[in-house]
């Protein structure tokens, strides 16, 4: 097992791979994430990227390789079960519950937490009653945190766009998880909504001490929080590193822009120093 300087990683991935049928959708992916880590990982469509994500929240079974979470092995757990250890996701197509007020949709997530059993629930007891209060009050105390009090009567599919994913995030987080994993969180924002996602996602590392690995085609967005991106392509990883080390990287122009785009982009930057 590696190990980091405080003897562990949160997340550490080794030679992970999925095959369906004949088809391998990732092949030997690696990553480690070290307490309070804010990474990026990027690729074309159809790179694997959201394959990786339902193999490390077991939604899928991984053909080969290890997830290790918290120093715990995990490959193959059940999602319920991975998420209950401290494994939160949101997903690139926005799921609310979106017929519920914005108040029972963070409600919902706090339920893996309450203090009653089944029969407390059918007999509607005191203490029943009095946890739900708690779970309630705690709720909006979480929804002020996000800016959305003044919202938790709102039915979820009405809020805009941007507070709905806003509310998608804050639901992951009522879980308390150790580890967030945002898929396109950004997409279908524009300008003004992804600068104020960027914002709350810097927020909620310093706010909750966060470990998050994002998935994002928003190249702003990634370049402008993350500190180190991994790069994926056919399955497979083809580099990592620093924000200006992988906009400068040859493998991941043409990955995105074709043969020969590499060449070219730096024809045009020694024109442009000249």
């Amino acid at each position: 097992m590696n190990e980091t300087t405080n003897g562990r990683y949160i997340l550490d991935i080794q030679e992970l791979s999925m095959q369906f049928g004949g088809l391998r959708a990732v092949n030997n992916f690696s990553i480690h994430l070290e307490p309070h880590d804010l990474q990026g990982l990027i690729g074309p469509n159809g790179a694997g990227k959201t394959t990786v994500f339902n193999m490390i929240t077991g939604v899928y079974t991984p053909s080969a390789g290890q997830i290790c979470f918290l120093n715990e092995n995990i490959t193959g757990f059940e999602s319920f079960e991975i998420n209950q250890m401290g494994i939160a996701r949101t997903f690139q197509n926005i799921r609310l519950f979106p017929n519920l007020n914005v108040l029972d949709n963070v409600r919902i997530a706090y339920h893996t937490h309450a203090g009653y059993s089944l029969n407390d629930a059918i007999l509607h007891n005191r203490h029943y009653k009095n946890q739900e209060k708690e779970l309630t009050e705690r709720a909006q105390d979480f929804l002020a945190v996000f800016n959305l009090q003044d919202r938790q009567a709102e039915i979820a599919k009405n809020l805009p766009y941007g507070e709905q994913r806003r509310l998608e995030i804050a639901r992951a987080l009522a879980a308390e998880p150790k580890l967030l994993l945002l898929d396109e969180p950004a997409a279908g924002m524009n300008p003004a909504e992804s600068s104020s996602l960027m914002d709350l996602i810097h927020f909620i590392r310093e706010k909750f001490d966060m470990t998050i690995l994002l998935i994002e085609h928003q190249m702003r967005v990634v370049m402008g929080i993350c500190e180190k991106i991994t790069v994926m392509d056919f399955g497979e990883v083809i580099a990592r590193g620093t924000p200006s080390e992988i906009q400068s990287n040859p493998r991941v122009v043409e990955a995105y822009l074709g043969p020969g785009a590499a060449a070219l982009s730096e024809k045009f930057r020694r024109r442009k120093v000249e």
